[in-house]
């Protein structure tokens, strides 16, 4: 396994990319209203990046993704394609945004609700935050990946919802996908043993009913057997000298 440890310079340099990440998400907020289109969407938060940020969106060509960011609504668990596609009053969906600045990828998404979500859209994104936050909480050196699969997989299915095993979160610094695989389910006390200055995601992606999930025809969009909602939340993490530091916070959660 090929895990790389970021030096003190590098990892200001995670610091950088996670926070303009995150500074994109605070920005399309706003522009989460019926009549708007996905492509619609993207198409600001690339102009945002790239003029703004002087920024590189991470996604777009990625192994022949077509588009600068992912849209994925409602039933769409994760890599929904930007389109056409015109989002109505109550519907759920998650942004998920990757920059790159100066070679270093920040990688953050989050749910956003177009007008009034129903109680169960609500309820999963809830479950599904709350899951991701737990996770993050084990995160330390000497921990292992799968002391954070266990406290996310307990949390979601008290719950009884369900968390998708076929996806996962990932190292990251100067390549999108590094080495380890952050499952979301697991044991406690195993896998591998995190170590300062790794810098990892935490993305569970949970389902309101069972957690198989079915990939379309277009090679990227993944979306639930059931097409029974689905929610996700994702933070850049480091594992710091005493525990973590979240790279990718909101404003709010600065």
């Amino acid at each position: 396994m090929n895990v790389t440890i970021k030096s003190p310079e590098e990892q200001d340099k995670m610091r950088t990319a996670g926070r303009l990440a995150s500074n994109v998400l605070d920005m399309i907020g706003e522009h989460l209203q019926p009549g708007v289109s996905t492509d619609q969407l993207d198409q600001i938060c690339h102009q945002y990046i790239t003029e703004v940020q002087r920024a590189i969106p991470a996604p777009l060509n990625y192994r022949g993704f077509p588009k600068s960011i992912c849209t994925s609504v409602n039933h769409v668990v994760c890599h929904g394609i930007p389109s056409d596609r015109i989002l109505k009053n109550g519907d759920a969906i998650n942004i998920d945004i990757t920059v790159i600045k100066d070679g270093f990828h920040g990688d953050t998404s989050r749910m956003f609700f177009v007008g009034k979500p129903s109680v169960q859209a609500q309820r999963v994104a809830d479950i599904a935050y709350e899951g991701m936050w737990l996770g993050i909480e084990q995160i330390a050196p000497g921990k292992r990946l799968g002391d954070i699969g266990y406290a996310v997989q307990q949390h979601v299915e008290k719950n009884r919802f369900s968390v998708v095993r076929e996806y996962c979160g990932h190292g990251i610094g100067r390549t999108f996908h590094e080495d380890p695989q952050v499952l979301h389910y697991g044991r406690r006390g195993t896998g591998f043993e995190l170590q300062e200055g790794m810098t990892l995601t935490v993305e569970p992606m949970v389902n309101v009913g069972k957690r198989h999930v079915k990939l379309l025809p277009d090679g990227w969009t993944v979306v639930t057997k059931d097409h029974k909602l689905s929610a996700q939340w994702e933070h850049t993490v480091l594992v710091t000298a005493d525990g973590y530091e979240v790279l990718t916070l909101g404003a709010e959660q600065r």
